[in-house]
């Protein structure tokens, strides 16, 4: 039986028939992170479980967060085009996903709805499908404390008590969790936001709380 090489990771996960002849351009800048996840075959990668998540999230540990192969090989992709197109990953979510005319916010942070916008993460990691991944948006300063990147006391319980009068009426309590990224885990850092999972909510308050949002990896092919 002859010894067969492993495929390049830029190969994995790709329809034989459309094999590009070398490395994709949005490919040839990948760390080792990313190549390893990006060349890891979609059957072998396994999907957290909701207990998974809350544990990670508990933790504050949301750098083992990662996407389905495929899809970060997508996302890739999809960001390397918009950089191109818009100058940066910034312009896009600003005018196209946000469309706010203003950064400057009316309020105290929450108090105006229209500080805030609820979409859904363009590009979810890799969780159980029954787990709907939402950004909050906000045009306010989240504060944190400058010596240990976490929220200060203060911003995390107006945080809270937003993602429970939120959600929180609608959705169970056990079902509802949230987390702000540490600063050098953000993929977009001049537009304030943070992250709400929800277990298995109704489809209509996702379309309610989100005003008919789609992400983009359901729009792009």
């Amino acid at each position: 039986m002859p010894h067969e090489e492993p495929l390049p990771f830029w190969l994995v996960n790709v329809p034989r028939e459309q094999w590009p002849s070398e490395c994709p351009e949005f490919l040839k800048e990948c760390g080792e992170k990313d190549r390893r996840i990006i060349g890891t075959p979609d059957a072998e990668y396994k999907r957290l479980s909701w207990e998974e998540c809350k544990e990670i999230i508990r933790i504050k540990q949301v750098g083992l967060f990662h996407r389905v192969p495929s899809d970060l090989r997508r996302y890739r992709q999809f960001t390397h085009r918009l950089v191109k197109e818009y100058g940066s990953i910034l312009n896009f979510i600003v005018n196209e996903r946000l469309q706010w005319k203003t950064m400057i916010p009316k309020g105290r942070p929450f108090e105006f709805e229209e500080d805030v916008k609820i979409l859904y993460n363009d590009w979810p990691y890799g969780i159980d499908e029954k787990i709907v991944h939402l950004v909050v948006w906000t045009k306010f300063d989240l504060e944190e404390d400058q010596t240990t990147d976490d929220l200060t006391p203060e911003a995390h319980k107006a945080m809270e008590e937003y993602v429970t009068r939120t959600f929180c009426s609608r959705v169970k309590a056990e079902h509802v969790v949230w987390f702000k990224n540490w600063r050098h885990l953000k993929s977009v850092h001049a537009v304030e936001h943070f992250h709400v999972m929800l277990y298995d909510p109704d489809p209509e308050f996702m379309k309610e709380i989100t005003k008919g949002d789609i992400p983009m990896a359901a729009k792009v092919s």
